[in-house]
């Protein structure tokens, strides 16, 4: 297999949950630093449009989004697991509640005014507006909470977790599973990125001691890598051919009418809404794959959940 190169950078929660989970798995990964905002011309050269962070490369396949990810690194390696076999259902369902609701009311609470304001303290003023810009550019498609509601969402939402961590040392059991990294990462930030506000914390005293334990997974053996280098090791090798990749699961689901070979664009349902466009070469049950060339990168496959996603045929 080849290296586990993971596009991110230090302060995006998404990439905390995907550090937890290569050090739970204790998978050795490369670290590539990316821009947070735009311009981001290493990760488009490999992604073709898909600008969220993280993103997971192995050699000339490129998987984007996070839930598509724990599924591929729950392939490389399935011990220990993400989706204990009897809570299967419920933690994945869980995982996505936690990647969506809670944390866009986390974030609502953790990017109000005092917290922005404690981000940026140390930065020059057009870092602040230039961040404010790029993710109002990346919300044209959702609506966001307001301050006010985001914290009160945001108190309900603790106060439930608070009734799992108190019956068990983890959400679901003694063991952690994909909802509690999922469920982790908005909370990380509060904690960790905005400490100003983490008081919020304070009333649901067994919230903190689940994240420490979460916390004390760390992120397992990484070592450092160049945006120039990963793009590198795309050109160098070739990506893998469907059902022979990380995911598991090959056969075609035509749900759109547009057959396999079409030249299509995949575009985020909400957050994000920048398209990339190639040949549709899978749709399966769980995610498509495009193929696509880049000047740079050479021939590609680039991966997609397809939950959150829209598949459409280019014009």
């Amino acid at each position: 297999m080849n290296d586990l190169i993971l596009h991110h950078y230090a302060s995006s929660p998404f990439s905390e949950k995907l550090r937890l989970i290569l050090g739970y798995k204790k998978l050795p990964w490369k670290s590539v630093l990316v821009p947070a905002i735009l311009p981001k011309p290493d990760v488009v050269a490999l992604t073709g449009g898909y600008r969220r962070t993280p993103v997971l490369q192995v050699g000339a396949d490129i998987y984007c989004d996070t839930a598509l990810i724990c599924d591929v690194l729950e392939h490389v390696r399935p011990e220990p697991t993400l989706h204990p076999p009897h809570l299967k259902g419920v933690c994945r369902i869980f995982a996505q509640w936690a990647d969506t609701t809670l944390f866009w009311a986390a974030m609502g609470y953790n990017l109000q005014p005092r917290g922005a304001a404690h981000i940026f303290a140390k930065a020059p003023p057009e870092a602040a507006k230039a961040f404010a810009e790029d993710r109002k550019a990346m919300s044209t498609n959702m609506v966001r909470l307001r301050p006010g509601d985001a914290t009160s969402a945001y108190r309900s939402y603790l106060r439930r977790i608070a009734n799992m961590a108190d019956e068990h040392d983890f959400l679901f059991g003694m063991e952690p599973c994909v909802a509690d990294f999922a469920a982790y990462h908005g909370i990380w930030y509060t904690r960790n990125q905005v400490p100003v506000l983490a008081d919020i914390l304070n009333a649901t005293p067994s919230v903190g001691e689940w994240a420490q334990r979460v916390e004390a997974i760390g992120h397992g053996a990484m070592t450092r890598l160049t945006s120039a280098d990963a793009i590198a090791i795309a050109a160098a090798n070739d990506p893998q051919p469907p059902g022979a990749n990380l995911l598991v699961d090959s056969a075609f689901q035509d749900d759109h009418g547009i057959p396999l070979g079409t030249r299509v664009t995949i575009t985020p349902e909400t957050f994000g809404s920048e398209p990339t466009e190639g040949e549709l070469i899978a749709a399966t049950r769980t995610h498509y794959s495009l193929r696509r060339q880049d000047a740079r990168a050479g021939l590609v496959h680039v991966h997609f959940p397809r939950l959150g996603y829209v598949l459409r045929a280019a014009a």
